[in-house]
């Protein structure tokens, strides 16, 4: 079982007042010798993670926005973790795979082996478009060329030089003279939810993000959905000769009970004059948590066993960046279920 987090950034964020002062001072320039306040939240916040047991830190993308670059942020905070693996996400609509072929490895020997990649297909169209990239929005195309760039990824790590034919990304004698830092390349995480976006990630995915029917009203419901998404994906790597591995991201949250829990976390959530941007996150935040996480401790505990049983192998938990938030998860969660003090 592996514990995960989100680097805080804007787009991925909610109950962070240092965050919205970062967002709001976003335009304008630093006093001199300030950091932005944003990655001074991340640093604290991420390096805690890593001493306290944590496996994983997600460095979620997003251009259009306050966010500082993820490439940048992860490098920067990888090179002080010490065992907390780095996935850092990229757009094939936004990135060539030769390019990010070699920043990924260039991490993984930073970070001696830990760096994974988070492929996203991308929804962003206006994002993409600002930036020079393209989503092929209302077409399977964009799954065919995610399919192309990881094959380019995965050739570019094995490979000196490496050619490949392909509709999107045909390379020729392409050289990458850096490897990856271990024998086992840097793995692929994707999510989707589409007929064709799960056939590509039982082809190429090592990791999938379960996704599943959101409309879920109880925690039950929520689980009988991840079960069903899980066997459906098994069913389809297997067609492809292949196994893939499942991770899920419930919000997760303690109280003396249930209810208590839940009043603490809209609390936590929803500042008193929510902006527009805020009540979209928290919007989009719901679904995750009706996963049964929001509750007692040992209540938590026992529903993460339950998914993991159904074969969830990471838990990349959504909370409020907060010191304090990261060393709950690991009393309460972490170590418990690791069998520490």
């Amino acid at each position: 079982m592996q514990f995960g987090l989100y680097a805080p950034v804007p787009h991925v964020t909610v109950g962070s007042a240092t965050m919205a002062r970062s967002v709001a001072g976003g335009q304008s320039p630093l006093a001199d010798g300030e950091v932005d306040i944003g990655y001074t939240l991340a640093k604290d916040v991420l390096l805690e993670a890593d001493r306290c047991g944590f496996d994983i830190i997600l460095f979620a993308e997003r251009h259009l926005g306050a966010d500082l670059e993820c490439w940048v942020l992860a490098g920067a905070i990888s090179a002080l973790t010490q065992r907390a693996r780095s996935m850092v996400a990229v757009h094939p609509g936004l990135w060539h795979p030769e390019l990010v072929a070699k920043m990924a490895v260039s991490l993984d020997r930073i970070t001696k082996g830990r760096m994974a990649i988070n492929l996203v297909t991308g929804w962003n169209v206006e994002e993409h478009t600002m930036f020079g990239g393209d989503v092929l929005a209302d077409t399977d195309d964009r799954y065919v060329r995610a399919e192309e760039f990881v094959a380019v990824l995965r050739g570019m790590w094995s490979e000196t030089p490496f050619s490949r034919e392909g509709r999107f990304y045909p390379v020729d004698k392409a050289q990458l003279l850096l490897k990856p830092a271990t024998p086992n390349p840097p793995e692929i995480f994707t999510a989707s939810r589409s007929p064709r976006g799960l056939d590509m990630v039982a082809r190429t995915g090592d990791w999938w993000f379960v996704d599943f029917d959101k409309t879920s009203s109880t925690p039950d419901e929520y689980f009988a959905n991840v079960r069903r998404a899980v066997e459906d994906m098994r069913a389809r790597a297997a067609r492809e000769g292949r196994k893939v591995r499942f991770a899920l991201n419930p919000f997760i949250a303690f109280g003396d009970s249930e209810a208590d829990a839940i009043a603490r976390t809209e609390r936590l959530l929803t500042p008193d004059e929510p902006d527009a941007d805020v009540r979209k996150m928290v919007q989009r935040i719901g679904p995750a948590m009706k996963g049964g996480c929001i509750g007692r401790p040992e209540d938590v505990r026992r529903r993460l066993q339950d998914f993991h049983e159904i074969g969830i192998d990471l838990f990349l938990f959504k909370f409020p960046p907060a010191v304090e938030e990261v060393r709950a998860i690991a009393q309460h969660v972490i170590h418990p279920l690791r069998g520490q003090a």
